[in-house]
């Protein structure tokens, strides 16, 4: 977890098969009707590799760019907690996720590898819902700094491969386009993590609000501390685990109407990359 114990490069599509239901034969032509060029897909906003090429870091979007706000939800399950999950402890949310769909509010779920694994079902439908991007939060939820939080930690030369291998959990699942976006676990890194995974291509993300979910059982602090935080262009660290974060949809049904009363916009991490990508 984010604040007690603690995700790019490239996704990869999933390729969806069409089947075409059977119709009245359209009368004959002599020509084949022409057909519109396809349109390239965009490629994710990513911010410039900082000195040295190290993998940038971002916390937050421009102030200037109007009232918008990122929610962003820490789908953490560690390499380790399978025990766990076979003895009935959830470490999935479906009700926050069915509340921010009801609420319409747009949102990043960085997710770990082995969450994936665990509930891919789950994973799948964020993953095609327009409204959510998947982004890597490891594939371990190990740390990539030693000291961090008391979690276990990942040798540098694995680093890149924990990253990649919750990729391919990803897709494995069946989410089609996971974003160029990581989220250290535990939000620890330093100059060798940056390095280690500059190779990657992605955007490490960070937060300049911190919920307090992990572990709270007071719906209404965790409002609070988010309400008091926000400003334009943050970025909001919550969880999507039941276990280990109880309070957060119950919070997160007082937060939305409180922001959308202050004039704000509910937003997905990659808008605000790319306004800040367009405010260097």
């Amino acid at each position: 977890m984010t604040n007690r114990v603690r995700r790019v490069a490239a996704a990869c599509a999933l390729g969806a098969a069409l089947t075409a239901c059977g119709a009245p034969s359209a009368p004959h032509s002599t020509r084949p009707a022409p057909t519109a060029p396809s349109a390239a897909p965009s490629r994710p906003p990513t911010l410039a590799p900082g000195p040295a090429g190290l993998t940038p870091v971002f916390k937050n979007g421009p102030r200037v760019d109007g009232k918008t706000v990122a929610l962003t939800f820490d789908a953490d399950m560690t390499a380790d907690q399978g025990p766990r999950a076979a003895a009935g402890e959830h470490f999935d949310n479906p009700q926050l996720i069915a509340t921010l769909r009801a609420l319409k509010v747009p949102a990043t779920v960085f997710m770990t590898g082995r969450w994936a694994d665990e509930y891919p079902a789950e994973a799948r439908a964020i993953g095609r819902d327009p409204q959510f991007e998947i982004a890597n939060h490891s594939y371990s939820h190990y740390a990539f700094t030693g000291d961090c939080y008391g979690l276990p930690t990942v040798a540098p030369d694995r680093m890149k491969a924990d990253v990649e291998r919750a990729y391919t959990a990803f897709k494995k699942a069946g989410v089609p386009n996971a974003m160029p976006y990581f989220r250290f676990p535990g939000g620890c890194y330093d100059r060798q993590a940056l390095k280690t995974l500059s190779a990657v291509g992605v955007t490490a993300v960070q937060w300049d609000v911190v919920s307090g979910d992990a572990f709270a059982t007071d719906s209404d602090a965790v409002a609070q501390q988010v309400l008091e935080g926000v400003r334009p262009g943050s970025v909001v660290v919550m969880h999507c685990t039941r276990s280990a974060a109880p309070a957060t949809e119950k919070a997160v049904r007082m937060i939305v109407p409180e922001l959308r009363k202050k004039g704000y916009r509910f937003v997905k991490v990659s808008e605000l990359i790319g306004a800040a990508d367009r405010h260097r």
